[in-house]
């Protein structure tokens, strides 16, 4: 790691009194960054000599120049301090000499609290990918770095090196969280939120969904053997909203009988949230019918890695002459989308799909054109009489 460099300069630009006199300072380099610390002394510009940074023709001089030596000397010595305790010492924590100097740095935080939570390993490994990020674009970055100017311009370094508007917003997001666990340990003040202002930009995602007549083709259309486990599983996901993730676990024991009807109860993989699923009232009970073709749950879920699922689904759609890009995840989009334009209310949706935001469930609400919206109701209103 680089070592901060010191040196004495004379700042004429900021002559402050009528005598013409100026402010000497210490300027601290690191990584190409500087800072500026006060020495809290004033001369004229015939007192200082520029090339031997010392003050000359005063009648103090010496021991202005005393002064002014030990005062880089007490910084050089803190940062050998915070060397001694396993404190990488930033600009900032150099800046604020004299006052309480957080005795953990940003990165070792990060790791620290990533670390010891209890969210989920996609989640964590997602952090560490933002704390990789932030070091790399300010190596030594302490929380007193991290100003509203500090997210402008990390938001900038992220877009130059080819990150999507919404990968930025994730990492803006991700440091976010390590920030307010940094104001909830005390290491940042709640009146220096760097967040309080800045706006996360995002773009509105896209995804495929299916619409009724193409889930009726990939039901209808005629494949064997392993393509055909591969078209029971993926309608299956597409009548209960679950995850690859998710399916691919299922036991059968997870399937309960409440009041006679089958529920099946898991906790999500991702998010460990519990959900419920009536599958006898999902879809007219189809999930129902696909396990009844198997010996049990465990058969119908035997099915390869999620990229070879892919691959053979593509397959699937092709027979059915779909012309769409349709992934695993499709079919979480599919029962979401089509539940919603069937009349059932948001918040049962987003218990349905298990998120944890409405905001995050709504977005459904909105992609789907109008004339298969109409479709629908017209269909639900002949299914009532």
């Amino acid at each position: 790691m680089e070592k901060i460099k010191y040196r004495l300069v004379f700042n004429r630009k900021k002559t402050l009194n009528k005598e013409g006199k100026a402010l000497v300072q210490v300027e601290a380099t690191l990584n190409k960054r500087k800072v500026y610390m006060t020495t809290n002394v004033y001369l004229r510009p015939e007192w200082w000599n520029k090339d031997k940074k010392l003050v000359v023709n005063h009648p103090q001089a010496d021991g202005l120049n005393l002064m002014l030596w030990q005062f880089m000397l007490d910084l050089q010595n803190l940062e050998i301090e915070m060397w001694k305790r396993g404190v990488t010492p930033t600009l900032a924590m150099i800046k604020n000499y004299g006052r309480t100097v957080p005795d953990i740095s940003f990165k070792a935080f990060g790791h620290k609290i990533i670390e010891e939570s209890d969210r989920s390993e996609k989640t964590r490994e997602n952090l560490r990918s933002t704390v990789r990020m932030v070091c790399k674009f300010r190596p030594g970055v302490d929380f007193a770095d991290i100003t509203y100017t500090f997210l402008r311009e990390f938001e900038q370094f992220l877009k130059e090196q080819g990150k999507s508007m919404n990968t930025v917003a994730k990492h803006l997001r991700q440091l976010r969280t390590i920030v307010n666990e940094a104001i909830n340990h005390g290491l940042i003040k709640i009146d220096d939120y760097p967040f309080r202002k800045f706006k996360i930009k995002q773009e509105k995602g896209h995804f495929e969904w299916l619409t009724p007549n193409e889930l009726k083709r990939i039901e209808s259309c005629k494949v064997s053997g392993k393509y055909e486990r591969i078209k029971d599983a993926f309608l299956f996901c597409c009548y209960t909203g679950l995850r690859y993730s998710d399916f691919v676990r299922l036991r059968p024991e997870w399937i309960e009988k409440i009041n006679g009807k089958p529920w099946l109860h898991l906790f999500t993989k991702k998010t460990d949230t519990e959900i419920r699923l009536p599958l006898s009232l999902l879809f007219d009970g189809k999930a129902i019918e696909i396990i009844n073709k198997y010996s049990d749950i465990s058969s119908l879920v035997h099915i390869p890695g999620n990229h070879d699922a892919n691959v053979m689904l593509s397959e699937v759609v092709k027979t059915a002459k779909i012309n769409k890009r349709v992934t695993w995840h499709t079919a979480r989009h599919t029962c979401a989308t089509l539940l919603v334009y069937q009349g059932v209310p948001i918040t049962t949706v987003q218990k349905i799909l298990g998120h944890s935001s409405l905001r995050t469930t709504q977005i459904y609400s909105e992609i789907m054109p109008r004339t298969v919206v109409k479709d629908l109701k017209i269909a639900a209103k002949k299914q009532r009489q």
